[in-house]
């Protein structure tokens, strides 16, 4: 049964970073082609909208798929229950939504949030149509059949959106193309997830489901809000242009931070939940999952940072330059907040969801007093102000574990100080040959910087032999032979 397990989760995440891999690169691609034919305007008003879908998408789901992928024996009644209430809830916020959208074109300025909301906001009901398909699907370790759904989604979308970029549709294509996704991919969840709407609604079933889920809710929504919330107040106390700038360093940096979380956090919670009752076991999972994260995530988002100045004349243009310094501080973030998500998948599957919802009003107090210095002072201290939170809520996430693993604070720390350490020299190199490359061509100067990243990293790693190191290439080999 272990070793089962353990081909699954690795089977698992190959076939989920595979997937984010390929659809990292397609959208790299598709926000290249799209931010040079928009005005950083159009996506100051997307970034508006979308802390609103962000936080509808949380009610929608109200934690009911985390449930389902917990609970031992779900019933079809169980999945016909829960999937009613997720349409009747889209349904209801679609229009409640709609109903808001001139107050908030008001509010800020951009009347053409009246024309986009009521079309934008269909994601809601659609991507209600395949929560339990994909919830199915992930229970089953069909992760094969999910990563192929998810890829074949972003091409279309991507697609879709360049085409109208091009044709010179301005904000319509990002709206065609977060619309495009969740269609694309509920379609195709139908079709493949094998569930076709058998059972009937269990009041009891849903009401034994509903505490756990309710709170794993509320817990996602103060998160999701403090996450997007810098976006409204840039939008307004400073302007859509900046709010532009500030999101499309955001949209960047998430590109291989989102597809690593997603990749990992979508595959280690049904593992970890099969395992949580073999404690040593668990304990040591857990520790490998962070070995491997901030091995490869940490070089990654850093290098990125190093680069950014090259990067973004390489792929954006001069237009979108001002992005630059935000970028150069946001992408650090993304060192941390993977390893945050998976000590909160720990704590999703050992405890009963109380903990979750009074950890996140702590980090989001924290969060209230970094966003209450930071916004009024300036756009940069904001990205400062992300950066502290991300560290925050590891040592948050961390501290909570440790009455449901015997992972101490002395071994997290050998864990995760060899591969940073190693990750600033490599910055600092990396700066280095920046600073000495300065006259040449941007993209040379880019691949100059790049190979030595690299260079710097591989070898210091093999030379210090990190156990980090021994760890990825045995992943590496076990899936490939499997």
């Amino acid at each position: 049964m272990k070793r089962r397990l353990i081909d699954q989760v690795a089977t698992g995440v190959a076939w989920s970073t595979a997937e984010k891999v390929c659809s990292m690169l397609l959208q790299m691609v598709v926000s290249v082609v799209v931010a040079r034919m928009l005005v950083p305007e159009d996506f100051g008003v997307m970034a508006i909208l979308t802390f609103f879908t962000a936080v509808a998408l949380v009610v929608v789901d109200s934690g009911f798929s985390q449930t389902l992928l917990r609970k031992k024996e779900p019933t079809n009644d169980d999945y016909k229950s829960v999937f009613l209430f997720n349409m009747a809830v889209s349904a209801v916020l679609y229009m409640l939504l709609v109903a808001a959208s001139p107050l908030l074109a008001r509010y800020y300025n951009l009347h053409i949030i009246n024309k986009i909301a009521p079309v934008l906001f269909l994601l809601l009901p659609i991507n209600a149509l395949g929560i339990i398909q994909n919830t199915r699907l992930a229970r089953e370790f069909r992760f094969g059949v999910l990563s192929r759904i998810n890829f074949i989604a972003s091409l279309v979308a991507g697609v879709a959106a360049m085409a109208i970029a091009v044709c010179g549709g301005g904000v319509w294509a990002l709206v065609a193309q977060r619309l495009l996704v969740v269609t694309t991919k509920s379609l195709l969840l139908w079709w493949r997830g094998g569930w076709r709407g058998e059972g009937s609604f269990n009041s009891s079933a849903w009401r034994d489901m509903a505490p756990f889920s309710f709170r794993l809710m509320s817990t996602d929504i103060v998160s999701t809000v403090y996450n997007n919330v810098a976006q409204l107040f840039i939008g307004k106390i400073y302007s859509a242009d900046t709010l532009g700038y500030f999101n499309q360093a955001q949209k960047i940096k998430d590109l291989p931070v989102q597809s690593a979380v997603l990749s990992v956090q979508s595959v280690t919670y049904p593992a970890l939940a099969k395992i949580r009752d073999d404690e040593r076991k668990f304990a040591e999972s857990y520790r490998k999952v962070l070995l491997i994260n901030i091995f490869v995530m940490a070089p990654a988002v850093v290098g990125m940072s190093a680069v950014a100045e090259p990067l973004f004349r390489v792929l954006l243009g001069e237009r979108w330059l001002p992005t630059v310094p935000y970028f150069e501080i946001i992408a650090l973030s993304g060192v941390f907040y993977p390893l945050a998500m998976v000590a909160y998948n720990v704590l999703k599957v050992h405890s009963n969801g109380s903990i979750l919802f009074r950890l996140e009003l702590l980090k989001k107090a924290i969060m209230t007093a970094v966003l209450a210095l930071t916004i009024p002072h300036s756009t940069m201290a904001i990205a400062y102000g992300l950066v502290a939170m991300t560290i925050v809520e590891f040592v948050v996430n961390f501290a909570a574990t440790r009455r449901y693993t015997s992972l101490s604070w002395s071994q997290m720390a050998r864990t995760l100080a060899p591969s940073l350490l190693l990750t600033a020299v490599m910055y600092i190199s990396v700066r280095a040959v920046g600073c000495y490359s300065a006259e040449l061509a941007a993209i040379w100067q880019l691949l100059m910087q790049i190979a030595v990243g690299v260079v710097v990293y591989a070898f210091g790693a093999w030379v210090c032999r990190l156990e980090a190191l021994k760890e990825f290439i045995s992943t590496i080999k076990g899936v490939v032979r499997r």
